[in-house]
């Protein structure tokens, strides 16, 4: 069992990874504006590579860049990039209400997951925390229901992606550092971008200001890949997936901030739900430590 400072810990990175992907995608639909999805993703990604590899270089992790790409490794990498496309393809032809809402299902489908191939217990108090958080998530979501069935099956496919990528970071050995694991992350997706947008897009010249949105998007796009990655290294799954359903509450503040877009009360009521179940669950976490200590 992880100790109450380690989970503590798995709680406080995965709050952190959500906050800086939720800054990631505000930069982002700010660059996407007048840029191709695609080429804003893979200027992102060269972005993200550049503060990769020096978040790699000034960790003293240099000597770890050829284990990037081990095979558990480019795995994860892989599905992280199933994930990013399937997430840009449905978001163009989707609300971006709908879209938040189905990717709120990646943590169900990640515990699930782990429920069946790692024999991890759970626990019917906690799935049913999960599914409070995930009302939670949809209350601030709030989709339409009018997206087509097509698209609607890519966004599934993302929150699979994403539900696989952190199934599949459990086999990464231990002892690689987390900046390598981000480095091959950003690496594979940029990859897959540039091979995208030269596909199938016309290259649109940016100007000073997309070049900057697309750079710093990229630098926390590539924080919250080590942060994300560290969380399920430092604490259960059952943890820590909860706290996921937090990028919504991101998200809103992103919207007051950047866009000045007001929450409504049923968002209101969908952060405390949100809150409210990410405590309980600590708590629950706390109060079994203490009756495994005293048994």
């Amino acid at each position: 069992m992880t100790s109450p400072s380690s989970n503590l810990r798995g709680v406080v990175l995965m709050v952190l990874a959500t906050g800086t992907f939720a800054v990631n995608d505000a930069l982002l639909k700010l660059a996407t504006s007048g840029l191709p999805p695609l080429q804003t993703l893979l200027m992102r990604g060269i972005g993200a590579s550049f503060w990769c590899l020096l978040l790699v270089l000034v960790t003293g992790n240099g000597r770890y860049i050829g284990s990037a790409f081990s095979p558990m490794t480019a795995l994860r990498s892989v599905f992280e990039l199933l994930a990013v496309l399937t997430f840009i393809f449905a978001l163009a032809n989707m609300p971006i209400a709908d879209i938040t809402a189905i990717g709120q299902t990646a943590p169900l489908l990640l515990l699930a997951g782990v429920a069946l191939i790692y024999r991890e217990k759970l626990g019917l108090l906690r799935m049913a925390l999960m599914a409070l958080g995930l009302c939670g998530a949809l209350l601030v979501a709030q989709p339409s229901g009018s997206s087509t069935g097509g698209y609607a099956v890519l966004g599934f496919l993302s929150a699979l992606s994403v539900a696989l990528r952190d199934i599949v970071g459990r086999k990464v050995p231990a002892s690689l550092p987390g900046p390598v694991v981000a480095f091959s992350t950003v690496i594979i997706v940029t990859i897959g971008a540039a091979i995208g947008t030269f596909t199938f897009e016309t290259w649109t010249p940016p100007n000073l200001t997309e070049i900057a949105l697309t750079f710093g998007a990229g630098f926390f796009l590539t924080l919250g890949h080590l942060f994300i990655f560290l969380a399920y290294r430092a604490a259960s799954t059952g943890t820590v997936a909860p706290f996921y359903y937090t990028f919504t509450v991101w998200a809103v503040i992103s919207g007051i901030l950047v866009f000045g877009t007001m929450p409504n009360t049923l968002a209101i009521a969908g952060i405390v739900l949100i809150i409210g179940s990410g405590i309980i669950i600590v708590t629950l976490d706390e109060r079994r430590r203490r009756l495994n200590v005293l048994a």
